[in-house]
C-alpha cells in the first residue's frame, strides 16, 4: 500500500483542523496560477473603454498565463499566494477540520448514524464559520491576482499582504473586507467537479467582479450581475470556466489525498509520542 498505513486511533479534532488546512495549502501551492488565471479571465471586458490602452488581452488557460509571465514577470501568476495561503488555513480548516465534529454535535445521542438532514446542517454551518472567518483574506488574494503591473512604472496599490488589509479597512471601512458574496461562497463552496463549475461560475464571476471593485463602482452583488449582463451579455458568466473547472478537480484530488496523508502521518507521531518506551 502506497503512503502511510492508517492507524487505528482515531484523529482528533486538532489533528483533522490542523491536517485540512496544511493540505488545502499544498494544494494551492500546485493550483494558484490556474485560480489567477481564472480571475484575470473572469475582469476581462470591465470597463473596456479603460482597458483597451492598459491591459493585455487573455486568450485560454495557457495563453493567459504565459501573457502574465511575458509582460509582468515569472512571479506574477502568484500575485496573492499569501492571502490564498492565509484563506486556505482559516477557510479549510473550519470547513474540512471542523465538520465531524459539528456532525457529531447534531447527531442525537445513542444514534450511529447521521441522517442526510444532521449532514447537510453540518455542511451548512461549517461553510457560514468559513466564509465569516475567510472572507477578508478571499478579498485581498483577489485584489492582488487582479492588479495588473506592466513595468517599473505601474503603481502598486498595496506594499503588501498586511498593507492590503490595512488600506482595505481604512478606505472601504473594515465592512470593505466582508463584501457581500455569502450567497457566491456558500454556493462554490458546496460544489465539486464539472456539474458544480457550470453552476457556480456566474456566481464566481460576479463574486470576483465585486471584491475587485473600488467603492461605489456597484451598489450590490446583484447591481453587479445586472451590469455584467448588459454590457457583456451572458457568456460573460463563463469567463474563466476552463481554469476554473481544472484547478476545482485538481485542487480537490490533491487536497482530499494529502489531508488522509496527513492525518495518518500526524496520529502516527501523537502514538509514539503516548507509547511507552
Amino acid at each position: 500500500m502506497v503512503g502511510l498505513k492508517p492507524s487505528e486511533v482515531p484523529p482528533t479534532t486538532a489533528v483533522k483542523f490542523l491536517g485540512a488546512g496544511t493540505a488545502a495549502c499544498f494544494a494551492d501551492l500546485l493550483t494558484f496560477p490556474l485560480d489567477t488565471a481564472k480571475v484575470r479571465l473572469q475582469i476581462q471586458g470591465e470597463n473596456q473603454a479603460t482597458q483597451a490602452a492598459q491591459r493585455p488581452q487573455y486568450r485560454g488557460v495557457l495563453g493567459t498565463i504565459l501573457t502574465m509571465v511575458r509582460t509582468e514577470g515569472p512571479r506574477s501568476p502568484y500575485n496573492g499566494l499569501v492571502a490564498g495561503l492565509h484563506r486556505q488555513m482559516s477557510f479549510a480548516s473550519i470547513r474540512i477540520g471542523l465538520y465531524d465534529s459539528v456532525k457529531q454535535f447534531y447527531t442525537p445521542k445513542g444514534s450511529d448514524h447521521s441522517s442526510i438532514t444532521t449532514r447537510i446542517l453540518a455542511g451548512c454551518t461549517t461553510g457560514a464559520m468559513a466564509v465569516s472567518c475567510a472572507q477578508p483574506t478571499d478579498v485581498v488574494k483577489i485584489r492582488f491576482q487582479a492588479s495588473i503591473h506592466l513595468g517599473a512604472g505601474s503603481n502598486r496599490k498595496y506594499s503588501g499582504t498586511m498593507d492590503a488589509y490595512r488600506t482595505i479597512a481604512r478606505e472601504e471601512g473594515v465592512r470593505g473586507l466582508w463584501k457581500d458574496n455569502f450567497p457566491c461562497h456558500f454556493i462554490s463552496a458546496f460544489g465539486a467537479g464539472f456539474c458544480a463549475t457550470v453552476v457556480a461560475s456566474p456566481v464566481d464571476v460576479v463574486k470576483t467582479r465585486y471584491m475587485n471593485s473600488p467603492p461605489g463602482q456597484y451598489r450590490s452583488p446583484l447591481d453587479c450581475m445586472l451590469k455584467l449582463v448588459i454590457h457583456e451579455g451572458p457568456t460573460a458568466f463563463y469567463k474563466g470556466f476552463t481554469p476554473s473547472f481544472l484547478r476545482l478537480g485538481t485542487w480537490n484530488v490533491v487536497m482530499f489525498v494529502t489531508y488522509e496523508q496527513l492525518k495518518r502521518a500526524f496520529m502516527k507521531v501523537q502514538v509514539l509520542r503516548e507509547s511507552p518506551f
